[in-house]
C-alpha cells in the first residue's frame, strides 16, 4: 500500500477501530503467546513475522495456518501493530520500519517492553501512528502451557488519554488487568518486577544446589511447599511475614552459615549476605528485630563486608 493510499486517523472505520487487524512483529516467548491469545480472544492476527527457526517453530503450534512474514510486511497489514521484542533492540526496529515506510497515520503502534513507555515509538508518532506501551506482568517461556497462566494477570500501560479505552478492552479482552504506569516511572516499574521475578528463579535455584551439596536428593519436593507458604505469606502480610535467623537475631546460625557456605559453595556466599543485610534492615524498620539483638547479628555480617559500610550498617542501629 502507498503513503498517498494508506488511511489517515479520521478515515479508519469506526469498526475497525474497535476491532482493529493485528500484527505482531515478534514470534518469542511474548509475541507468540499474546498472538494466540488474541487469536483466542476473537481478535484478526493479519501477519506475524519471526525469523529464527524457534520462532517460526512457535508461529507453527501457536498460531496454525499462520505463516510467517517480513516485519515491514506485518506491519503494513496491522492496524494494531504490536512489537514483541527484546528492549534493546526495540528503537532499531522502531526505525527500521519507519524508515521502511511501513508504519503510517491512523495506525496504533504498541510494544510489549516492561522498561520502555512511549519514548521510544517517538519515530512512528512523527509519523502519525498512536504510541501504546503493554506489558505483561508476567514471565513466558513460548509453550502453550503459557495461555493458561494469562487470565487474572496485570498490564502495564503506558498510553495518552485518547488511546487508553483501546488498551482496556485490548486488556479485557485477554481477562487481564490495566495498571496504569506513567512514563517516568517505566524503568522503576520494570526493575520492581525484575527484581522479584528474575531473581526469584536464581534464589530458588542457589537454595536447590545447597540442598543437593547437603545431600538432598528431591529439592524440589523439599522446597515447594516451604516456599509457597512463604511467598503467599509475603504477599499478604509484608515484613510482617519474616522468619527465620536473621529476623530472629540469631547471629550465631548466621555465622554457622556463612562459615559453611565459604567452604562448600563460596560462590553462594555473596548472595547470601547480600539478602541477609537487607531482610536485617527490613527487620529493624519494619520492629521484627528489636535494634539491641541486631547489633551481634550486624556485626557478624560486618565481619564479611567493607569496614565503611559495616560502620554505617552499625551505626544506624545505636
Amino acid at each position: 500500500m502507498s503513503a498517498s493510499a494508506r488511511p489517515a486517523a479520521a478515515d479508519v472505520p469506526a469498526a475497525r477501530v474497535t476491532d482493529p487487524a493485528v500484527g505482531v512483529v515478534g514470534a518469542g516467548r511474548v509475541g507468540a503467546v499474546l498472538a494466540a491469545a488474541l487469536t483466542a480472544a476473537g481478535h484478526r492476527i493479519t501477519a506475524v513475522s519471526g525469523a529464527s527457526p524457534a520462532s517460526r517453530d512457535r508461529i507453527r503450534r501457536l498460531l496454525p495456518g499462520v505463516q510467517p512474514r517480513p516485519a515491514a510486511d506485518v506491519a503494513d497489514a496491522a492496524e494494531l501493530l504490536i512489537l514483541a521484542v527484546p528492549d534493546d533492540v526495540l528503537p532499531t526496529v522502531v526505525t527500521d520500519l519507519v524508515t521502511a515506510g511501513a508504519l503510517r497515520r491512523g495506525q496504533v503502534v504498541a510494544h510489549t517492553s516492561g522498561s520502555h513507555g512511549l519514548a521510544v515509538l517517538s519515530p512512528a508518532a512523527a509519523v502519525g501512528a498512536a504510541p501504546l506501551a503493554l506489558h505483561p506482568a508476567m514471565t513466558f517461556t513460548g509453550e502453550r502451557g503459557d495461555l493458561d497462566r494469562l487470565p487474572g494477570i496485570s498490564y502495564g500501560v503506558t498510553a495518552d488519554r485518547s488511546l487508553r479505552p483501546l488498551a482496556t478492552r485490548l486488556v479485557a479482552a485477554l481477562d487481564g488487568t490495566v495498571e496504569w504506569v506513567a512514563e517516568p516511572d517505566r524503568v522503576l516499574y520494570h526493575a520492581a518486577l525484575a527484581h522479584g521475578a528474575n531473581h526469584l528463579v536464581t534464589l530458588v535455584n542457589e537454595a536447590g544446589d545447597r540442598l543437593r551439596d547437603a545431600g538432598v536428593t528431591d529439592p524440589a519436593r523439599v522446597l515447594a511447599p516451604l516456599l509457597r507458604a512463604a511467598l503467599d505469606n509475603a504477599l499478604a502480610r509484608g515484613d510482617a511475614a519474616l522468619t527465620g535467623p536473621v529476623s530472629r537475631g540469631d547471629a550465631g546460625t548466621v555465622a554457622r552459615h556463612l562459615d559453611r557456605l565459604a567452604d562448600t559453595a563460596a560462590e553462594s556466599l555473596p548472595s547470601y549476605l547480600a539478602l541477609a543485610r537487607r531482610t536485617a534492615d527490613r527487620a529493624i524498620a519494619a520492629g521484627r528485630l528489636p535494634a539491641a539483638a541486631a547489633v551481634p547479628l550486624l556485626d557478624v555480617l560486618a565481619g564479611r563486608e567493607p569496614a565503611a559500610t559495616s560502620r554505617r550498617r552499625r551505626e544506624r542501629v545505636r
